[in-house]
């Protein structure tokens, strides 16, 4: 029996070796006891990302991020950081995505408090020295220009600045290449002053640890860092991004491309207004990306094309639907031709079968617990879940896409796609635009 099969509907239910407290700054704390592996990771997660930032401060979530290994307080300097990760034995890592900056270390289990010590230093007092900055604004640089050398990164990027237009940079987390060069101690200084309090942020401590012992730890050594009196949200609103108004077709060529994709997008559904049909966005997305669905068998097994795939990113602030199709290149044209038929008949009652459906409600299931097999993986997946939703929509995850019906699927098709505004790019090469004629894919 699964640790999710005793849920009651409606009501979360946290595992059994999940504790929570919150310190009385509201730094929330959350133990996950799990003596399989003498090891501990100590994560903690921050309310930040691309999603709170205007164009002059987009892609510094992420130099942040970057910055948060580098010189602090006690330990003032990157080489005096690196050896105290070497004496610890600990494996750090960051991520930033559009709603959430977070940070961990995983060590052997008996040095998890002087983990939390570190983490405290690391998080508290970072002190921005110009030499790492400079030093650091290249390397950040240089992962956005690894990224552009991705064949398909300018149609992803077309994509974004058609899906959000005068918000693009609330949803590009990689950010502007003038803005990370130019970015200075002070844009640091401003982004932890707005962003990094202990009521905005979750410390998760996770693996061979026992949760008192860490909640008394916790206590005495954060509960010094003090509340930052208001709210980051209320003070900084995350502007609403605003529906798409027509449909947007372009073309987008790369001499890099070695064969087309298009990618279609919509504005989907998000944790805030609509929690329902984001479970039914995960089952219908996990069903059209499987070898026995109609959607690939009239489009990948007809030879039209060599690959499909539909995505939806669970987010607070508006998830995109995405789907991303690479035509055969000899059959480009019947091929955006056959997407929009197979697209006009998604929420045909008859699309999905009773058979894929309860499928793919068990893979989601299986793939859900399999995150329980290792410790800090589950960390960062609380730590998204936390930042985008909460714990509770976590925790109930699995009953609700449970609960997940045909209709539902229908529903969500029709609230969020189907006649629905949305953006359509195809990537060529730009040796094959006279021959494919693109411009004639689209016509209404």
């Amino acid at each position: 029996m699964s640790m999710f099969a005793v849920l009651l509907p409606g009501v979360a239910q946290k595992p059994a070796n999940f504790f929570n407290t919150k310190l009385a700054n509201g730094l929330e704390v959350l133990v996950v006891e799990d003596k399989s592996v003498p090891l501990a990771t100590v994560e903690i997660t921050t309310k930040n990302g691309s999603y709170t930032e205007s164009p002059e401060f987009n892609g510094l979530s992420h130099l942040y991020e970057h910055m948060f290994f580098k010189a602090n307080k006690d330990y003032p300097s990157q080489e005096v950081y690196m050896a105290k990760t070497r004496e610890l034995g600990i494996i750090f890592n960051g991520t930033t995505s559009e709603e959430k900056v977070n940070y961990f270390f995983t060590l052997p289990k008996n040095n998890w408090l002087a983990g939390l010590k570190f983490m405290n230093s690391a998080i508290r007092y970072p002190l921005f020295l110009p030499e790492e900055m400079k030093k650091e604004n290249v390397v950040v640089d240089g992962e956005f220009q690894r990224n552009e050398s991705n064949p398909y990164f300018p149609l992803y990027m077309a994509m974004n600045k058609a899906l959000w237009g005068d918000l693009f940079s609330r949803k590009n987390v990689i950010g502007d290449h003038t803005i990370i060069n130019t970015a200075t101690p002070e844009k640091m200084q401003a982004i932890k002053d707005k962003y990094y309090w202990p009521n905005n942020s979750m410390l998760i401590i996770s693996g061979d640890v026992n949760h008192s012992e860490v909640f008394a730890k916790v206590k005495e050594i954060f509960s010094s860092w003090k509340a930052s009196g208001f709210d980051p949200f209320k003070k900084w609103p995350i502007p609403e991004f605003k529906p798409l108004t027509k449909n947007d077709y372009f073309v987008v060529e790369s001499k890099n491309a070695r064969v087309p994709m298009f990618m279609l997008g919509w504005h989907g559904p998000d944790t805030r207004n609509d929690r329902p049909a984001t479970y039914a966005a995960d089952v219908f997305s996990f069903i059209l990306s499987q070898n026995s669905n109609k959607f690939q068998k009239e489009l990948v097994d007809k030879g039209i094309a060599l690959q499909t795939q539909v995505n939806y990113q669970t987010l607070s602030h508006v998830g995109p639907i995405r789907v991303i199709v690479v035509p055969n290149p000899g059959n480009v044209a019947a091929c955006a031709q056959a997407l929009k038929e197979q697209i006009a008949q998604w929420d045909s009652p008859d699309y999905i079968t009773d058979e894929q459906l309860a499928n793919a409600k068990r893979q989601l299931e299986i793939q859900n617990l399999q995150e329980f097999d290792v410790t800090s993986s589950l960390s960062h997946s609380l730590a998204y879940n936390w930042c985008t939703a909460d714990l509770d929509y976590f925790y109930n995850y699995v009953a609700n896409v449970k609960k997940v019906t045909k209709t539902d699927l229908q529903n969500y098709v029709r609230k969020y796609i189907k006649g629905k505004n949305y953006c359509a790019g195809l990537l060529i090469n730009p040796a094959q635009k006279d021959q494919l004629k693109p411009e004639t894919f689209w016509k209404e």
